[in-house]
């Protein structure tokens, strides 16, 4: 699980994950300079740290690199939640918790991915009514 990141190299991956093409540490400079005072060595060490973490893979292109990122945001705030969520002592209560504290744009957009990874919870079985799987009242055969 990757460790979260710090303040800087979150503002660094943010504009990684969202120009989403391979950035040299200039561009990104220039970026952050529009919010913060910072140099040229400070980036480039972030984005060399950000390699050797292995949140981005690089390549020459002259005398500098270009830097791509090697996963998403959503690939990363899922490793997060996932973290997170394995660290509880009681992870229905955990869930619980962090349902009650979505919007409820939130929720709907639980709820279509919750679709997504489950399409067989959207297709009726056999004989049952729509949405609800047939009960399974039959015991075990013993000695036939």
């Amino acid at each position: 699980m990757p460790r979260q990141l710090g303040e800087l190299e979150d503002a660094v991956m943010t504009r990684v994950w969202q120009w989403n093409r391979p950035v040299t540490v200039r561009e990104v400079l220039e970026d952050l300079q529009q919010e913060r005072s910072i140099a040229y060595t400070t980036v480039m060490t972030v984005m060399d740290n950000l390699h050797q973490k292995g949140w981005v893979r690089r390549e020459v292109d002259g005398r500098a690199y270009r830097y791509t990122a090697v996963s998403t945001r959503a690939a990363y705030s899922a490793a997060l939640m996932n973290e997170a969520w394995s660290h509880s002592d009681n992870p229905a209560a955990a869930l619980v918790a962090f349902f009650g504290m979505m919007s409820p744009e939130q929720r709907e957009a639980l709820q279509d991915a919750v679709r997504m990874v489950s399409p067989n919870d959207a297709e009726p079985t056999a004989g049952a009514p729509e949405g609800r799987a047939p009960a399974d009242d039959t015991e075990p055969e013993s000695g036939r």
